[in-house]
Formats: C-alpha cells, structure tokens, sequence
C-alpha cells in the first residue's frame, strides 16, 4: 500500500512538472510551483521525514510562494515567445539525468542497515551527542548543531 501512495504522489508531480513545461502564463506556473512544493512535502511526511517536509512546505511553498508573487507584480505575466530551438536545453537535462542516474547506481538499496550512515555516522552521533552537546533529544542535536548552519538556510 505505501508503494502506491508513493508510486501515486510521484506520478502527480510528473503531472504537474509536464504541466509547468507547457505553460506561458508565470502566475500559473507559479500556483503549480507551489502545488509541487506541497506534493513534495506529503512525500517527505510518507518517507518519514516530518521536519524535511516542514521545511518543504514552509520555504518551498510559502515562502518562495509569496517572493515569486511579489516578483510578478513588478513585472509582465506572460512569458515572452521563445526564438530558439528548445533542443539543447533538452539534451542538457536528459545529460543530467543520465549523470544523476548512474550515480545512485552505487548507493546502497533504500534502508540498508549496511550503510555508511547507519554503520558509521549514527553511531557517532548517538553516542557522543550527549558529551559534545548536551541535548537530550538526538534528532534535535543532529538538525540544530552538527547541521547547525545547513538547518539555517534551509529556515
């Protein structure tokens, strides 16, 4: 049953992101940009990361939400007609992709007790948080301190 509401939420943002690719009007684009952000943050909440799809929905969906408003108020609403061919963009994204691809070809399968997170890094941090920090809770050791500044940006 999680596989299809995963399997599900995934086909919804192919929907969506084909949706923005196709659009001229930028204040729709901007609405499907913050339905993404939203789809994102429920499938952060079904992979069991609450805090990753707080952030998501806070910065992604909110924030971003209202800059981008704000930025269409001082300019046009339309996208200007496109005067080059739209193949080499392609080709770089589908070049990414392939990169991105093949680098995950290496990882370790999704929730491997194996892997170097759970082999070498948890531990260091569930044992020694309560000396280098002093904070009870591990999690919010791991996102306030040792993450202290990656945590900062993404609030």
């Amino acid at each position: 049953m999680e596989q299809l509401v995963n399997t599900g939420l995934l086909l919804i943002l192919l929907a969506v992101t084909l949706t923005i690719v196709g659009m001229r009007n930028l204040f729709g684009v901007v609405v499907l940009g913050t339905i993404y952000s939203f789809v994102m943050a429920t499938i952060m909440v079904a992979l069991d990361a609450p805090d990753v799809a707080m952030t998501e929905a806070a910065v992604g969906a909110g924030i971003s939400t209202v800059v981008l408003l704000g930025t269409l108020y001082l300019t046009k609403t339309e996208e200007y007609p496109v005067r080059r061919h739209l193949w080499a963009p392609l080709l770089v994204a589908a070049a990414t992709a392939a990169a991105l691809i093949y680098g995950t070809l290496d990882l370790p399968l999704f929730g491997t007790g194996e892997s170097a997170p759970h082999s070498h890094v948890a531990p260091y941090y569930i044992s020694q948080t309560p000396e280098d920090i002093d904070i009870p809770n591990v999690v919010t050791a791991v996102l306030s301190s040792y993450r202290g500044f990656d945590t900062l940006g993404e609030v």
